[in-house]
């Protein structure tokens, strides 16, 4: 996530088919070469005649968009959300373990009770999100873990709280296999959670481990 301009659009950590049968290879094409390569292009477009905004890493530019030029506040808060947001869902996703262990574990369990509960949560939350967006666990400024829903494109770096999963719940994450059953989309993400993958973008972002 510490790319800055140009953007460019970064490979899957693993094959098309890699999570197949819980997201399909076709959706994943989709997802991640049509919708992912908008998100870089107009990201780029908007920033081309900025030039002093073209060292500044993309996580910066989703946590402070409010503070560059108005002419593009709106379009970068979009764009460099969405591709930060789904540079990171590609990324907690593969195949192996399907439950957390060590300190990742250990903070889910003692800020919401069990596996199971933060799971119920955490599907809880993606489903109540109306329209298009995203749910997340994320850490707040004294460590401890909150599950928040954001819609569209927006981020919880702009409230001050450090990003650890998501999951998409915009319609073209899943709709080519699962149409309107979000739900069922939720249950089988849960089985493509890549824990290691978190557990060391935890340990990158807040000193986890």
């Amino acid at each position: 996530m510490n790319q800055h301009y140009p953007f460019t659009l970064q490979p899957l950590p693993y094959e098309y088919d890699a999570l197949e049968p819980y997201i399909n290879e076709e959706t994943m094409h989709f997802h991640h070469d049509k919708h992912l390569q908008t998100y870089v292009d107009n990201l780029n477009n908007l920033l081309k005649d900025y030039p002093q905004y073209h060292d500044c890493p993309l996580h910066q530019l989703v946590a402070k968009y409010c503070h560059l030029p108005e002419a593009i506040q709106t379009g970068v808060r979009n764009n460099a959300g969405g591709v930060y947001n789904h540079q990171l869902y590609f990324y907690c996703m593969g195949k192996g373990e399907t439950r957390p262990t060590g300190k990742i574990a250990e903070c889910i369990d003692r800020c919401f009770g069990s596996y199971d509960n933060w799971r119920e949560k955490m599907k809880a939350s993606a489903l109540s999100q109306f329209g298009s967006g995203w749910a997340w666990l994320v850490t707040d400024k004294k460590g401890n873990f909150k599950i928040v829903h954001t819609l569209n494109q927006d981020n919880p770096l702009a409230k001050g709280m450090t990003p650890l999963l998501l999951v998409d719940v915009w319609e073209h994450a899943y709709y080519l296999q699962y149409q309107n059953r979000r739900a069922e989309y939720l249950d089988n993400w849960f089985q493509v959670i890549n824990w290691r993958a978190v557990e060391q973008w935890a340990d990158r972002v807040c000193g986890l481990s």
